[in-house]
């Protein structure tokens, strides 16, 4: 027996129509969308049809309103944090664990320098240095610390920046915006971790001068073992916590509620991962 899809709202429909109406118009980001009349007459919406359509797009982030003698509705592009947001409202309730987010950056950070491999100028590589400089010395307090892990994570960023493939780049780069908001991650680095620091930063240094020379299939194998380590290090100061939480409630006692809170992220705050 065929199944058919739930019958879409009226203002769904006219919202992918104003999609379609930007795209065949070659409106782009900054353009003004024509007046309401306008878009009632091309569409054949009302006028509160079409108001509620262009309210959706503004919260999926596709146009902006402006208000006075020169307001209207205009094109936005959707930006990497915007994209991130709704992402991060999908996994809300099934936020994903280290664990998971480390085997899809194991897969996907070696591609993603190989492809931009001879795609780095003397400019980009005085960022990725400028950015390692805040972590290559052991830390003077644990705020500062923390402020090394979340550069670490800025140094990955950077490699994302220069992906010449958009789905690629959108597709690492969630999981290293997941590791900033990982609740897990702002227990660990509530302590001391100096192995961390000092292995990635090695690793780094590694990868930068793979890069360099224009070597593709280096500079892929050193992401590959900088993410199988961390990934490690990681596993096993979460398994730490683990432990300490559990002997906390005692060794039958189920796990706390601020255990479980662990296992999750909060989408909004900005936390150092790894």
């Amino acid at each position: 027996m065929s199944t058919s899809s739930p019958r879409r709202k009226r203002t769904e429909v006219i919202a992918e129509a104003l999609k379609d109406y930007i795209a065949e118009q070659g409106l782009i980001p900054g353009d003004r969308l024509p007046q309401e009349q306008h878009l009632i007459d091309a569409l054949g919406a009302s006028k509160g049809t079409i108001r509620e359509a262009l309210r959706a797009l503004e919260s999926q982030g596709l146009i902006q309103t402006r208000t006075g003698p020169k307001g209207g509705a205009f094109i936005a592009e959707v930006s990497a944090d915007r994209s991130m947001e709704l992402l991060g409202n999908y996994f809300f309730f099934r936020p994903p664990t280290i664990h998971d987010i480390y085997e899809v950056r194991k897969q996907l950070e070696p591609a993603l320098v190989a492809s931009i491999t001879g795609l780095l100028d003397a400019e980009a590589f005085a960022g990725l240095e400028a950015v390692m400089a805040y972590y290559d010395h052991p830390p003077a307090t644990l705020d500062e610390e923390r402020t090394q892990r979340h550069k670490e994570l800025e140094f990955h960023l950077l490699l994302v920046e220069h992906c010449p493939n958009p789905l690629l780049a959108l597709m690492c780069r969630y999981p290293i915006r997941l590791l900033m908001n990982h609740t897990v991650c702002q227990r660990i680095y509530q302590h001391p971790y100096p192995e961390l620091r000092q292995r990635g930063h090695g690793y780094q240094q590694q990868l930068i001068a793979a890069l360099r020379d224009g070597d593709a299939e280096r500079a892929s194998r050193v992401m590959a073992d900088h993410m199988r380590d961390a990934q490690s290090l990681m596993e096993a100061r979460e398994a730490m916590l683990e432990k300490t939480f559990f002997k906390a409630g005692g060794a039958a006692s189920p796990p706390s509620r601020e255990y479980l809170a662990l296992q999750g992220h909060w989408p909004g705050k900005s936390t150092p991962g790894t």
